[in-house]
């Protein structure tokens, strides 16, 4: 396990909220769609001929985005199993680290999608005691020590793919 999984989670969870909006956005399409209607001439119920108002919703429009509605929905169901999955691999990836701070920046920015600077200013929130507070750079400078570091460390393992 690798930095890959991490990567791969983190465009797992962009993949899923697209395919989130995809479905809202297609909601709200079949929910803006008006009734219609139309006059014909033809005998009605009662036997007399004249003018028949008929009503109803376009069914050729609606039967296809309710289609790929449903198909959206099957896949997000996918997407979610294999995003709790890979998040499973994550979290363990991330509690093989021993360092706390490492395991707690890294959460921050990998499962919860926090940017750096964001993740600088929990992490100083959460380490108020530290001496040098955390900024943008010292934690992007440590995530890519980190990595630098695991590549070497597997490589002399030969565990490097």
């Amino acid at each position: 396990m690798d930095k890959e999984v991490l990567v791969q989670y983190s465009e797992m969870v962009e993949e899923v909220k697209d395919i989130r909006r995809r479905i809202h956005t297609l909601q709200k399409d079949i929910d803006k769609l008006e009734m219609v209607s139309d006059s014909v001439k033809g005998t009605r119920p009662d036997g007399t001929y004249g003018s028949i108002r008929i009503k109803g919703y376009p069914m050729p429009e609606y039967c296809r985005k309710k289609a790929a509605l449903d198909g959206y929905k099957s896949l997000l169901e996918q997407k979610e199993a294999e995003l709790l999955e890979l998040m499973g691999q994550a979290e363990e990836f991330i509690q093989s680290i021993q360092k706390s701070e490492m395991r707690v920046m890294f959460r921050l920015y990998y499962i919860d999608g926090l940017t750096w600077y964001q993740v600088a200013y929990r992490m100083n929130r959460m380490y108020s005691n530290r001496r040098i507070p955390f900024t943008e750079d010292s934690c992007k400078q440590r995530h890519k020590r980190f990595f630098d570091n695991f590549k070497n460390v597997t490589a002399c393992n030969g565990e490097m793919r």
